[in-house]
């Protein structure tokens, strides 16, 4: 009798113990987890911080809006710390362990293409939400950020149109400024600009000593043409560059620099005096008068409990591809990774500078392009714009082995980079 008293306790223990592990999977049912990847270490902290804070932000908004399919968001948050191997490793962890639905992150071109792999091997979503050099076209990307075709090439045309002939294209040394000026150099080239007067300059991350490079730009501005510095500057570095922008006495009447990755969140930690009437090109800036704009910012600095926090691009970036996610999510009505993206193609949200962005079959948005000219208040002051939505461009129309290429996600092409002189699809991303 002993014995069996003891079988009977000890089937009630196993019981209750497996009504706990079923209490706590449905629990961790109850939320649909969202995958934040965006550094808060190393250089690149500077920007993707921000980043991550916004998203925390987003998706605690949508749970007092009642969640998603009748749940609550959780996000996940990790630090891949600036490290684009480490990337790849949280990424794995964010979809294999965590669970995730989805993935909002990465600011550099290596880091996105460090875990390109990991996405399409899992089949997970990735919202990549900065510009970008294009060249790329994936079936689990979402690229929310501007391609070359809504940045860097209107910001070239835009100081053609002010008398440039002379050009110094400054990047930092990763896949994203040597590409872009690769474009870019092809570009002024078929435009008629001449050999001799392009510059080509790289740096690496966090580059602290400029004095000579700026020097040198200073020389090359000297010869009696109008010239302009296209910066594909990334991270902390841009913080020397500006100040020994200013220490040489480079002002914007001089040698203009338009930039595509410095933002208000970079010029918040330096004095802008100096930097009054430079450049920037962005499809968003936080000085833009529009109702969805002033909300969205009085939303931020109120979550974030400082009235004098900026807002930036990528941030909408964010806002917009959230949101187009969300909606994907309730047209599908599951977050099963293939369902949602097909159910994102052809999604519109609103933007923040007035209108809606769509999601397009190549897996980039319409969005409109903005150029910004730098005031003493580290703001923005738009200065052109685009008449209309652009929509991004995939690949390149100057580059010999893009301009052949299209990008349709859609049945029944599904293709990245469809060929329309063969007729054929290569592969789903090169």
């Amino acid at each position: 009798m002993a014995f069996a008293a003891k079988i009977r306790q000890l089937s009630l223990v196993m019981a209750a113990a497996g009504g706990l592990a079923l209490s706590l999977t449905a629990q961790a049912e109850d939320t649909i987890k969202v995958g934040v990847l965006h550094s808060l270490s190393g250089t690149m902290a500077i920007s993707e911080t921000t980043l991550k804070d916004t998203m925390l932000m987003l998706i605690d908004e949508q749970n007092k809006k009642g969640g998603l399919l009748g749940k609550k968001l959780e996000a996940v948050v990790v630090d891949p710390a600036s490290n684009w191997p480490l990337f790849a490793e949280k990424a794995r962890e964010l979809i294999a362990k965590d669970k995730v639905s989805a993935v909002f992150g990465c600011w550099t071109s290596v880091s996105r293409k460090s875990v390109l792999p990991v996405f399409e091997e899992l089949d997970s979503l990735l919202f990549y939400p900065v510009q970008y050099e294009g060249e790329e076209s994936s079936k689990n990307v979402f690229y929310t950020g501007a391609a070359p075709n809504q940045q860097a090439i209107p910001a070239v045309d835009y100081l053609m149109d002010k008398g440039v002939t002379r050009w110094v294209l400054a990047g930092t040394d990763y896949v994203y400024p040597r590409t872009t000026n690769k474009i870019l150099e092809a570009y002024l080239k078929a435009k008629g600009v001449a050999a001799e007067d392009i510059l080509i300059n790289y740096t690496p991350f966090g580059h602290s000593d400029w004095q000579s490079i700026v020097a040198d730009i200073k020389k090359f501005g000297s010869a009696g043409k109008k010239t302009a510095v296209v910066s594909t500057i990334n991270g902390d570095a841009n913080v020397p560059f500006y100040k020994e922008l200013g220490n040489q006495g480079i002002a914007a009447t001089d040698i203009p620099v338009v930039a595509f990755s410095v933002g208000e969140e970079e010029l918040s930690g330096i004095d802008t005096k100096p930097l009054v009437g430079h450049l920037a090109a962005w499809n968003y800036f936080m000085s833009v008068d529009a109702p969805a704009n002033d909300e969205f910012i009085e939303a931020w600095q109120s979550f974030i409990g400082n009235d004098k926090r900026v807002s930036n691009d990528p941030m909408e970036a964010h806002y917009i591809g959230f949101n187009m996610w969300v909606k994907a999510v309730e047209k599908a009505g599951t977050t099963d990774p293939d369902k949602v993206g097909e159910a994102l193609i052809g999604v519109a949200v609103p933007n923040l500078t007035g209108g809606y962005s769509a999601m397009m079959p190549n897996h980039h948005i319409t969005k409109p392009v903005l150029i910004g000219e730098i005031q003493d208040d580290g703001q923005f002051q738009v200065v052109w714009k685009t008449s209309g939505l652009v929509a991004g461009d995939a690949w390149s129309d100057f580059l010999p082995g893009s301009k052949d290429l299209i990008s349709d996600w859609r049945a029944p092409l599904s293709c990245g980079n469809y060929n329309v002189k063969t007729a054929k699809c290569s592969g789903q991303n090169f």
